[in-house]
């Protein structure tokens, strides 16, 4: 069973290094049913089986999932509980999603956590959030490690809380040759001026003469913005949006260009393997054409 995410105490705020996830040995039997292991020069990796359901394709899976964690407030208020209630039955959402994401052969899942605008809530609801997401990282930061997951934080990091800032930055560096899934987190993110932020990185490169106007495509762009921590599959290939709105609220505004969509009434904190189930076969019933007409 992966551990990733489940809940284990954190009794320690020093990070594992890279590449310091397994032993120099190898334990585990390459016939484990459950389990293979690969040796290379006495280290051992770990490869989770894929477990997919009877319903979904290997060939049809998507290689990108970006999802909008929406719905959290107003699940926790028709409960009658706190916000922040319904912010920790979202986490516990993300836990089923990633692990889901790891067995199934997802290789990259961008989460929307935490927009640009969503500052201007209360600050108690921000202070919480921000102490949220400082948890998830220390909890699971040697899950992370153990089960392959390289983490990446996008989003304005200026907004952040130094320690929250500092400990993002950790996270990304003890799991940067990870690569069994990627788990993109965007906190204070906004897709407008992830769009903005490449356009000025470009203009400024023309002013110091590294380039000429024409020597800008949309290849140098995609380079610049955010999600180019994502160097093998940077665009979505379906984008989940919980809660029944029907919006993409500024997040990939760029990257979702041929995005497909898949919006549910569930709310975010609701969402299980069901729901995660339905939206990958409803992409596997789409047609992706990309702007050209099949013959």
């Amino acid at each position: 069973m992966l551990s990733l995410f489940f809940p284990t105490p954190f009794f320690s705020t020093r990070l594992p290094k890279p590449n310091a996830a397994f032993p120099n040995s190898c334990s585990l039997s390459a016939s484990d049913p459950e389990l293979k292991d690969k040796c290379t020069g006495g280290n051992k990796v770990r490869w989770v089986r894929k477990k997919l359901p009877s319903r979904l394709l290997p060939e049809l899976l998507p290689r990108h999932v970006a999802v909008i964690m929406d719905g959290n407030a107003r699940w926790a208020r028709a409960r009658g509980l706190p916000v922040s209630m319904g912010h920790e039955a979202g986490y516990r959402s993300l836990k089923e999603v990633v692990k889901l994401s790891l067995q199934w052969g997802i290789r990259v899942l961008t989460v929307f956590a935490f927009s640009s605008e969503n500052w201007f809530r209360s600050k108690e609801e921000v202070d919480f959030l921000m102490m949220l997401f400082d948890r998830v990282l220390r909890e699971n930061v040697n899950d992370f490690v153990r089960e392959g997951v390289r983490v990446c934080i996008i989003g304005d990091s200026s907004k952040l809380p130094i320690s929250l800032l500092k400990l993002a930055r950790e996270v990304e560096e003890s799991t940067v040759n990870n690569s069994e899934l990627q788990l993109i987190i965007a906190i204070s993110y906004s897709g407008r001026n992830d769009i903005l932020q490449a356009c000025q990185k470009m203009a400024e490169k023309v002013k110091n003469e590294l380039i000429k106007p024409e020597d800008i495509t949309e290849a140098l762009i995609e380079q610049e913005l955010e999600t180019s921590c994502c160097v093998e599959f940077p665009y979505p290939d379906i984008l989940i949006r919980t809660s029944g709105e029907l919006r993409l609220s500024n997040f990939l505004l760029w990257q979702s260009a041929y995005t497909e969509l898949f919006f549910t009434q569930r709310q975010w904190p609701d969402f299980g393997e069901v729901d995660y189930l339905e939206a990958l076969c409803s992409f596997q019933n789409r047609q992706r054409r990309f702007g050209q007409r099949n013959v």
